[in-house]
């Protein structure tokens, strides 16, 4: 079945990693990422999965080719949170009070744009519903596919600045976006670095509903460990919402052998099908 609804599946925070060959740990220092990776792999709801197979390889890999993060990779259902969510602000508070999730299940009592098959949003898609991405290089850009949605992501790499008050009142700005303006760049032969801002205010930040502003600024690190692994962080600054920066999200991919995705989408009607006949209370008209 292609669709992929998100109310079937636990959002699981899960991650794993490869064994590491010692020319891979001569190149960078994994720290605290890999320990956490390892914590995490194979863990409950993973098990069938590709993921899983993948994870649970100790061959030796090849190390990693400098200023290369292409191909297709396949990922957990959701990142390891990191760093706690720090307090927001008052703005913050207001905003977050506007969110009902879908908590126990109570998905007819929940307003998360999700459940209509509206647009994740990012940084949402990158630390929920990862399942898999795919990264490829232009002359000028980086494109990442994500496999859930079908959502793709321009990553220029041509010197250019982030458009400035993206989003914000200024009628010159540019228009917010669902997945904003990123920029990116080499950090060493390994890690590759990606600043976006100008997210669509209307999106949220997780499942759990806390809310960000035009300010937010998104960082996020692709780290090639080895050939068959990639460790990615998200990191979020928004000083609108909350009162310091944090980690929202650590999460370890893995190289796909056959370099194929399954295809998962949210599919409008359905997702109206499943609330007409499950998550309306009995007795409501459909």
């Amino acid at each position: 079945m292609k669709t992929f609804l998100p109310y079937f599946v636990a959002s699981l925070a899960v991650v794993a990693v490869l064994g590491f060959s010692p020319q891979a740990r001569a190149q960078v220092d994994r720290g605290p990422v890999a320990d956490l990776a390892k914590q995490h792999c194979g863990q409950t709801g993973q098990a069938g999965t590709e993921y899983q197979v993948l994870c649970a390889d100790t061959k030796p890999s090849d190390p990693a080719p400098k200023h290369d993060i292409s191909g297709a990779w396949e990922g957990p259902i959701g990142a390891v949170r990191v760093d706690p969510v720090p307090p927001m602000t008052a703005w913050g508070q207001a905003r977050f009070a506007t969110r009902a999730t879908n908590g126990g299940g109570a998905v007819a009592a929940s307003n998360d744009p999700l459940n209509h098959c509206d647009p994740l949003g990012f940084p949402r898609n990158a630390v929920f519903e990862l399942r898999g991405l795919a990264i490829g290089g232009m002359p000028n850009r980086v494109l990442i596919l994500s496999q859930y949605e079908r959502i793709w992501r321009e990553v220029w790499t041509d010197g250019r600045a982030l458009p400035k008050n993206a989003g914000s009142d200024d009628p010159n700005a540019p228009d917010p976006r669902y997945y904003g303006y990123s920029v990116g760049h080499w950090d060493g032969d390994y890690t590759f670095v990606v600043d976006t801002v100008g997210m669509d205010e209307d999106t949220w930040l997780d499942s759990a509903g806390h809310p960000h502003s035009a300010d937010l600024h998104v960082t996020e690190r692709y780290t090639r460990v080895d050939h068959n692994t990639l460790e990615v962080t998200v990191a979020v600054d928004d000083p609108k919402v909350f009162t310091k920066p944090f980690v929202m999200g650590k999460t370890v991919y893995k190289w796909i052998p056959d370099q194929e995705f399954e295809e998962q989408l949210c599919i409008p009607s359905e997702a109206q099908a499943y609330a007409d006949a499950i998550a309306k209370p009995a007795g409501e008209k459909k």
